[in-house]
């Protein structure tokens, strides 16, 4: 017998502020989200630790919920010393355009790209967590002078699955910017990545083209309609607008929408269908 196709719902962002928090264990307690990935620098950390702690304690505070490090480098300020990610002026991170053009111009040293990989990791850690695995903030870790470094960093560290944002083709895209996001993580993953051995990863990976789409349901139920065998990561942002989340991240309004979506009866019927199993990266 065929095994069934297998999938992480991976939300993003966890720890970006309690709106967002919220909205995404809503999405978990209806046996949506799987997995989530912790923003351990931003302004809903200690409230996404106390979230994670009410459901059970460490290292593992719920058998069906994968945490793993959402790498923030562009929100902020460093952990550790931030050295060449950081603005001298403010001392807080490049912003992310500048980020890209420091990456392409091979300004930014891989040193400190380690250090505060590792000093992130070692937050989540200290918390108490196992880390299932490792993404970034708008997936910064594929750019060149930090996709290597961040791979040599969780790999000393034991983090297990390390993502690949290549989204295939036959996922049509919202609208150019996705298609052009779509393009541009590939090339910058084949520059970065050339050489350079990858961590585990599942066999797809999903989420850009609904990411914003006014049509995120109907998106939604195609991608669980049509999965194939092996493993697909689903990346999601659910959650509720509040202060922090506006201060610090223009994609508010959508996050609603897509709990709304997640957690509507005709998606909750999709996984308690049994065609697809609901896994976190722990069990790769």
């Amino acid at each position: 017998m065929t095994d069934p196709p297998r999938l992480v719902v991976n939300a993003d962002d966890f720890g970006l502020s309690t709106g967002v928090n919220r909205g995404i264990l809503e999405a978990h307690a209806a046996g949506v989200v799987s997995s989530v990935s912790v923003l351990v620098n931003a302004p809903g950390w200690t409230d996404a630790l106390r979230r994670l702690r009410d459901l059970g304690p460490a290292p593992a505070p719920a058998p069906g919920l994968g945490v793993g490090l959402h790498l923030n480098l562009t929100m902020g300020r460093a952990v550790s010393w931030g050295g060449s990610l950081s603005d001298a002026r403010t001392g807080r991170f490049h912003t992310f355009p500048v980020l890209v053009a420091r990456a392409c111009a091979g300004r930014l040293d891989p040193g400190d790209v380690a250090i505060e990989c590792a000093a992130q990791l070692a937050r989540l850690r200290n918390a108490g967590l196992v880390v299932t695995h490792l993404d970034s903030h708008r997936h910064v870790h594929v750019l060149p002078g930090v996709w290597s470094a961040v791979v040599e960093t969780a790999r000393a560290a034991g983090v297990p699955v390390l993502r690949v944002p290549l989204e295939p083709w036959s996922v049509n895209p919202v609208n150019w910017r996705a298609s052009l996001k779509k393009a541009a993580l590939r090339v910058a993953w084949g520059v970065a990545a050339r050489g350079a051995a990858a961590l585990d990863r599942p066999d797809r990976f999903v989420g850009i083209s609904l990411q914003g789409s006014r049509s995120f349901l109907a998106r939604l139920l195609a991608v669980l309609d049509r999965l194939e065998p092996g493993t697909t990561e689903l990346m999601v942002h659910p959650g509720y607008a509040d202060g922090d989340l506006a201060a610090w991240d223009d994609y508010t309004a959508p996050r609603a929408r897509e709990l709304a979506a997640l957690t509507c009866p005709e998606v909750r019927e999709r996984f308690r269908g049994g065609r697809f199993r609901l896994i976190h990266f722990g069990a790769l």
